[in-house]
């Protein structure tokens, strides 16, 4: 089986019963592709067989360029390997916890005829005993963990008020659950599979499988295995960076009815006015919803600019042409445009999801740039319920700097547009008028700061991911160097961009990650943030800077940085991994067009 062959099977909407059935060849496809992959530590504590689930999860991870190295606890063993430990656990180290719990391992099920049963203490015993659990876990792990909420049991007791009545079965699953969305509140790290909501998806009836459990210690239909597997690895993809970005999306019959060129500006519907309208004009609210959320949108269009733009100008349009970050309108083909797309953005054209209404278009896309992943588009009614289910766009965390992605996106083509009618890139440069913020690691960025490190691929010399603990660590401790800076200028804030970590060992700094967002590369930043480093090591008395380059899949645009900055190659060995040094004393500050905010 070829490589695109294997990833179309796995592509969101699948077909279940046909995964199972190829899954072996899909799994030999993935892992024979020719590309270095993200190998993760992933333990897997299960209140029931979880051998199947680990199964599943490795084809759509090994699918995200994630190769996941499984600890399994033993059956029902997961309290037990949290609160008491367990040696092959501790030493597995993993890099992420997946807590495969349902509502099989709550105490629901238990006898109601005994004289003085009380549900509600057995609800207070139960959601005490999972407090101890994720307690210990979160005690225990300093990664990220991942638990499921608890389904609505297969069953009701008391009918229609099952789930608001303290006797009911649904009532006891609406604690539980309530319980466990309070502690994760309080935990950064800790976050919600949410298989109610999936269950729901898939049909309550189907999903619990009386002969799957008592036979096998299924705790759902086997059927559905990879539907939850793949609903998994939307959360894990996401907290390694590998969500898309944006949506690239197109206008005629996709964010209104009708063709603007023929039926002109009246004549297109995205209003209240009918349900046809009305069904475009909910999609382009869940499109600007998305944008709050740090999504980025922008326009591939057959059509006269001109009429594009009367278009997303019309009265009942919810996204003008403002909350686009990019827009393509014009009559070349639109995998030109795709590519034009990313240039301007400055973007990897694999974090585009392409949403047209006609299937030529997207089949055009889908053989040409595979990279992109287009949505069906059956109906418009389906679109956002689509995007959702597929877990594009899963959200693990959110900053302010999210909130403001897609208006630094715009502001970035509008760069690019400057950039092009300079001939002199210093002087384009200059023009920019940009100021640096040095905040370091200061409480109000941590946030952003983790999220940085885990999900920048790119400008990353090292690809090394850390917690928010694990930065508090280094700010705290001493040792290290920590810097951090953000970006503006005169289009706009870029928010936080930069981080260096440095760490003292001996008469040496270290560095161990140096990232940046690829929005403001080759601005000058880079050049900035070294004479930060430096300075940081001559205040400590220290003699060198050592940089290490460890490639990857996605960096080589950094391979030659510390040779250009006049680092001398120590070591290389034959994959590529280098260490480079630059003395002190020897080193000259680089001049830039920034300047520096309160200087």
């Amino acid at each position: 089986m070829e490589l695109q062959e294997a990833k179309q099977f796995l592509s969101y909407p699948f077909d279940s019963a046909l995964l199972v059935r190829k899954r072996g060849p899909i799994q030999k496809a993935l892992e024979a592709q020719d590309k270095e992959f993200l190998e993760k530590r992933i333990a897997i504590l299960g209140g029931s067989t979880t051998q199947q689930v680990a199964s599943f999860l490795e084809l759509f991870l090994l699918s995200e360029g994630i190769r996941p190295v499984f600890y399994q606890s033993s059956y029902a063993r997961f309290w037990e390997d949290a609160v008491f430990g367990n040696p092959e656990l501790d030493e597995f180290n993993p890099d992420l916890v997946f807590v495969h719990t349902t509502i099989r391992n709550a105490k629901i099920f238990e006898l109601r005829d005994v004289e003085g049963f009380d549900q509600g203490k057995l609800i207070e015993e139960d959601i005490a005993r999972f407090n101890q659990f994720w307690e210990a876990l979160t005690t225990k792990f300093s990664c990220p963990i991942i638990q499921n909420n608890f389904e609505r049991p297969p069953y009701r007791l008391l009918g229609n008020q099952d789930i608001c009545d303290a006797r009911g079965l649904g009532y006891y699953a609406r604690a539980l659950n309530s319980a466990l969305y309070d502690f994760v509140s309080g935990h950064d790290t800790f976050f919600i599979h949410d298989i109610e909501g999936l269950a729901a998806d898939l049909g309550m009836l189907n999903w619990h499988d009386s002969e799957d459990w008592c036979m096998y210690k299924n705790a759902f239909a086997a059927a559905f295995l990879p539907d939850y597997a793949y609903s998994v690895s939307r959360i894990i993809k996401a907290l390694y960076g590998k969500n898309k970005k944006a949506v690239i999306l197109d206008l005629d019959n996709t964010l209104w009815h009708g063709v603007v060129g023929d039926d002109g500006v009246d004549g297109i519907l995205m209003g209240t006015e009918n349900a046809t309208g009305e069904q475009h004009r909910e999609l382009q609210i869940y499109l600007r919803n998305l944008t709050t959320l740090g999504t980025i949108l922008a326009v591939n269009s057959k059509n006269e600019m001109e009429n594009a733009v009367a278009g997303l100008e019309h009265p009942d349009s919810v996204l003008p042409p403002e909350k686009f970050a990019s827009i393509k309108a014009n009559w070349n083909p639109k995998s030109v445009n795709m590519e034009e797309l990313a240039d301007d953005l400055n973007l990897g054209i694999d974090s585009f999801l392409f949403v047209d209404d006609n299937p030529a278009e997207r089949e055009i896309i889908s053989q040409q740039i595979p990279e992109v992943e287009c949505v069906p588009f059956d109906n418009v009614g389906q679109v956002a319920a689509r995007i959702d289910r597929g877990g594009y766009f899963e959200v693990t965390s959110y900053t302010e700097d999210d909130a403001k992605r897609a208006e630094m996106y715009r502001q970035n083509a509008q760069r690019k547009s400057a950039e092009r009618s300079f001939a002199d890139y210093d002087s384009y440069l200059a023009s920019l008028e940009m100021v640096a913020d040095d905040v370091d690691f200061a409480d109000e960025y941590m946030a952003r700061i983790a999220q940085l490190t885990n999900k920048t691929n790119q400008f990353n010399l090292t690809t090394r991911r850390f917690t928010e603990d694990d930065m508090k660590g280094f700010r705290e401790d001493g040792s290290h160097v920590c810097l951090a800076t953000k970006l503006a200028d005169k289009f706009g804030d870029n928010g936080l961009v930069s981080i260096v970590v440095g760490e003292e060992q001996g008469n040496t700094l270290e560095v161990i990650l140096w990232l940046m967002s690829c929005r403001v590369m080759k601005r000058g930043l880079e050049d900035h943030m070294l004479n930060r480093l430096v300075a940081a090591a001559a205040d400590r008395g220290l003699e060198k800077v050592v940089g290490r380059y460890l490639p990857t899949a996605k960096n080589k645009m950094v391979k030659d940085l510390y040779k250009d900055y006049g680092f001398t190659l120590v070591e290389e060995d034959a994959e590529g991994n280098a260490i480079w040094e630059l003395k002190v004393s020897d080193f000259a500050p680089r001049i830039t067009q920034i300047s520096i905010e309160g200087a």
